[in-house]
Formats: C-alpha cells, sequence, structure tokens
C-alpha cells in the first residue's frame, strides 16, 4: 500500500491526566463549533459542565451542509444507499460479508430526528439490502460489535428531549434472527458512544457519554471509564480510566493493543487529536502520535495493522462550521500517521467497518448535529 504525507514518528509516553496544550490547528477547529438538534435548527454552543476546560459560549454561525460535488476516485467508491433511508448516529458491524448497521436517528417528518430500532443488512458481495429483527429497544450512538458470528450491543444513548444511556444489552443470532438479553452494563458504568474494540472473547469500551442534550447549550456528559464484557462467561470486568474523558471517538484493538483515537470532551468545542494505547495484558495507557486532524464525531476502521479514520464534526470553513472530509490513517507499528483521500461526501456521526480489505460507511450527518443521509460508500485503502 502506498500512502502519501506520512507524518513523523511520536515517542510514546505514559499518558497524564493533564491535557495537553492545544495547538494552532486544535485552537481554529474549536472556535465556532456548534451542536445542532436536528434537521436544519438554529443552533448554539454545547454546554460542558460547569469550570470544565475548554468551555466557550462564544456566538457561532449556523452550520451548512457542504456543496461540492462528490468526486469518486482514488479508492473511493458510491453504493447502494441505505434502503430504509437516512440514518445517522447509528452503529455498524461485519459478519461475514455482511455489514450491520443498528439503531441511530432517523428523521422524524417534522423538521427533527428519532431514535430508532431499525438493523438494515448490506450484502457486500451483491450490493443489496435487507431488513434484520429490530432491537429490543431503541437506541442510538449504541455500543456495538461482533464477535463469533454474532452482534453484541452493550448500552447506548436513547430518549426524547435529552439522550441518556441505557444500560440495556443485547445480542443477536443472524441464524434465527433474533435479539437475546445480556446482563446489563454494571450500574454507573452505562454509556453510548464510546470506542469500541475486540480482543478474544472480550469487548472493550473505552470512554463514550452519559447524556447527551440536543439543542442550544445542551448538556453533554463525556466519560473516561473503560470496561470489558467477556462473551463467554457474561461477565463484566473494569480496566484503568482513560487519561482524559472521551465520546464520539475512534476505537480498535489491534494485536493485544486497544487504540482510542481523537474524539471530544463535553461538546464539540473540545475536539482532540490524542492517540492513547492500553496493553491488554497489563499495561497502562501510554500516549503515541497525535491525529494529523482534530476530529471528534469520526469514523474508524482497522484493516492489516492501519487504523483508518473518516469525517468528524466541527470544521469551521470561512466562519461556517461544516463536516471534516479527512481520511487519516494510523500505522500502529510504526506509530506514524498518513493523509490520505478525503471522503466524497464529507459526514460525521457515522461508523465504519472492513470486509476485507475494503472499508464501508454507511450513512451519517452532512452538517453539524443531526443532519442524516442515506450516503452508503466504501473506500479501500490498497488502491491509493
Amino acid at each position: 500500500m502506498t500512502v502519501p504525507q506520512a507524518l513523523g514518528r511520536h515517542t510514546d509516553r505514559v499518558a497524564s491526566h493533564t491535557p495537553a496544550p492545544m495547538t494552532r490547528r486544535t485552537a481554529a477547529v474549536a472556535v465556532g463549533v456548534i451542536l445542532t438538534s436536528a434537521l436544519g435548527w438554529h443552533t448554539d454552543v454545547a454546554r460542558a459542565h460547569p469550570g470544565h476546560p475548554g468551555h466557550s459560549t462564544d456566538p457561532t454561525p449556523s452550520a451548512t451542509a457542504p456543496a461540492a460535488t462528490p468526486e469518486y476516485a482514488h479508492g473511493w467508491k458510491p453504493l447502494k444507499p441505505i434502503a430504509g433511508g437516512p440514518r445517522q448516529e447509528h452503529s455498524v458491524a461485519t459478519i461475514g460479508k455482511d455489514v450491520y448497521v443498528v439503531g441511530g436517528i432517523q428523521p422524524d417528518g417534522a423538521g427533527g430526528v428519532t431514535t430508532v430500532r431499525d438493523v438494515e443488512v448490506y450484502d457486500s458481495r451483491r450490493n443489496t439490502w435487507r431488513r434484520a429483527a429490530p432491537l429490543p429497544v431503541a437506541m442510538n450512538h449504541p455500543n456495538l460489535a461482533a464477535v463469533g458470528g454474532k452482534l453484541y450491543v452493550l448500552g447506548g444513548l436513547s430518549g426524547g428531549a435529552s439522550w441518556q444511556a441505557l444500560r440495556d444489552s443485547y445480542v443477536y443470532n443472524p441464524t434465527t434472527n433474533t435479539w437475546t438479553p445480556l446482563p446489563p452494563m454494571p450500574e454507573g458504568s452505562e454509556r453510548g458512544s464510546a470506542a469500541v474494540g475486540v480482543h478474544g472473547t472480550r469487548i472493550y469500551l473505552a470512554g463514550g457519554m452519559r447524556t447527551l442534550t440536543p439543542g442550544p447549550g445542551g448538556l453533554q456528559d463525556t466519560v473516561a471509564t473503560v470496561s470489558a464484557y467477556d462473551v463467554t462467561t457474561g461477565r463484566w470486568s473494569s480496566l484503568p480510566d482513560l487519561p482524559e474523558a472521551r465520546d464520539h471517538v475512534g476505537g480498535a484493538v489491534i494485536g493485544h493493543t486497544l487504540y482510542v483515537l481523537g474524539g471530544r470532551d463535553r461538546g464539540q468545542i473540545n475536539v482532540r487529536d490524542t492517540v492513547y494505547a492500553l496493553d491488554l495484558r497489563g499495561g497502562r495507557w501510554v500516549e503515541r502520535a497525535p491525529m494529523p486532524t482534530p476530529r471528534g464525531g469520526i469514523a474508524a476502521a482497522a484493516v492489516n495493522g492501519v487504523i483508518y479514520t473518516f469525517g468528524g464534526e466541527g470544521n469551521v470553513v470561512d466562519g461556517v462550521n461544516t463536516v471534516f472530509d479527512q481520511t487519516e490513517a494510523y500505522d500502529t507499528r510504526r506509530d506514524r500517521w498518513q493523509r490520505l483521500a478525503p471522503m466524497p461526501v464529507p459526514r460525521h456521526g457515522t461508523a465504519a467497518t472492513a470486509v476485507g480489505d475494503t472499508i464501508y460507511i454507511p450513512g451519517g450527518g452532512n452538517r453539524g448535529g443531526g443532519a442524516p443521509m442515506d450516503v452508503n460508500d466504501a473506500y479501500r485503502p490498497s488502491t491509493q
């Protein structure tokens, strides 16, 4: 694989709980970032907890959608749109050649959005969609993983005016097309929008959020909690907290290491470029080479030891808040980043999963906040 613009190696250091100084680029991205609650609603700055670093009340412009005509090249390919319509703040996972799109939000027909139970399946061989049994409860930002040919949903967010964390957990069997309840997340650890990774029979969740209140000044309650669920024993366990709280973050396990990339901390204005790594054999969190572009609301997937990150929210261009189009790849062996061909349709609030050496990215929003789309794209790194 040939990738352009390799960025320098970063020396490992033990991660601390003291936030690193904000770079010029981080500061520029942070200015004017806003939260929109639903399709076309007027927006304002998201509210961090009182006294939390990075809290800002500066006025910001309204979000607008990118107007550029999509150009598919350099590994990007358009696919059949999501059959059930626009979707955002969902999660995706792979079983065999099928990509499962689970939960999320959809337009409600009245200018807003609603949380859904819907599960749709994209057949990557035939470029077709079908429906699967819906979630037992409606969820957005579900924590989703595939292990042993089954899907596991371990908590998420749901609700009306304010989305709250759910402890509810389920396993889906594609053979019987049924969902079965699992032991709920331990009380106090419930959250959605966590970084998710799988190692053996354990699913790891890092960070996330307990509350997301859409709309002007809405509360976003980010956590640093790290936990694991063993699909064989049905038991939950705790791991060392992240050095800093994160949500809307990328995650993957490569070898014996859990990686947590980018994200944000209690509001879109607080985008981060950090990369944290935890040795699952008993190590402690260390900080690796930072992302070239600080971003929250990203999608991430791993292929051949490289973690690919896509899109995100909070990009300010000419005073207007837009989404990111960046595709950036982190080589876990070399501790280096590369900038790759941008997304043809920039989005945030989407998710990514790999089938072989191809990454699938269905849905997401093309404006800050809630702006679901039915776009379904594939990215194949080897064609770069």
